[in-house]
């Protein structure tokens, strides 16, 4: 049976790690194996899911990274990592119950249905958003809006890290340029899918703020990911530009 892998990168994570697990096994069963991408998570995060792979019946794996390289490089990893293995379809999910694990058989689903890229989405019908307080609400909602305008394209949560791809459509990718870190690289893969032509589809889930632990986002990864979208947004208008004037292809 053709299996999808659902990529958890982590960073201390051993509170949470086990939970995500049996969560994701009761919801989605033998159709999906488990990538833990860790970046040398000194709370032994590493060593719980050896132990977890272990003792369970389905398929666990862990990557170990010397330290932390970022959200961005561990996805690409862990979709290097998939490609070569010859899973269908490949899943982002947090590590720290943001994301409900209950919700990756809706979003493969979709997939199923024809999508290329199935976003958990917060901004569409049923979407929504738990123990988040007005400026947080305000800056994911803003900088959304932001990349919709300067990128054209009719994603209303482009920065959502729930998320499922077509194996094939990653194939297609030169992961090796993707640059981008946080939103940003959310916003990035949202982007080189919409450009390459791909059907996405949002899938409406609440994402719940996480109860344990610290949360990994900043005011820095912010400022990046809009400074990000607005270079983005520059090079895709001088594309259109010399597009009609007949002088060449699209920038990546």
């Amino acid at each position: 049976m053709a299996r999808a892998l659902v990529i958890v990168p982590t960073y201390d994570e051993r509170e949470n790690v086990a939970e995500v697990a049996r969560r994701l096994f009761d919801a989605a069963g033998d159709s999906v194996d488990l990538l833990v991408v860790d970046d040398g998570s000194p709370d032994g995060t590493a060593a719980l899911v050896k132990t977890l792979a272990a003792e369970s019946s389905h398929g666990i794996h862990v990557i170990e990274r010397s330290h932390k390289q970022g959200l961005g490089t561990a996805y690409v990893t862990g979709f290097k990592w998939g490609l070569e293995r010859g899973y269908w379809a490949l899943v982002e999910m947090d590590a720290d119950l943001s994301h409900d694990p209950a919700d990756v058989p809706r979003l493969l689903a979709r997939l199923e249905a024809g999508a290329d890229l199935a976003i958990g989405s917060r901004y569409v019908d049923g979407g929504g958003t738990e123990n988040w307080g007005p400026l947080r609400r305000a800056l994911s909602s803003g900088g959304n809006l932001y990349a919709r305008m300067w990128l054209g394209y009719p994603v209303r949560d482009s920065t959502a890290g729930f998320r499922a791809y077509r194996a094939e459509v990653l194939a297609r990718e030169d992961l090796s340029t993707v640059r981008s870190e946080g939103y940003g690289f959310q916003i990035e893969m949202t982007r080189r899918v919409w450009k390459a032509g791909g059907t996405i589809a949002e899938v409406p889930i609440t994402f719940t703020e996480r109860v344990q632990g610290k949360s990994k986002m900043s005011r820095r990864i912010v400022v990046e990911a809009l400074a990000q979208v607005t270079r983005w947004g520059l090079r895709d208008l001088g594309d259109r530009r010399r597009v009609r004037r007949g002088g060449g292809g699209a920038s990546p």
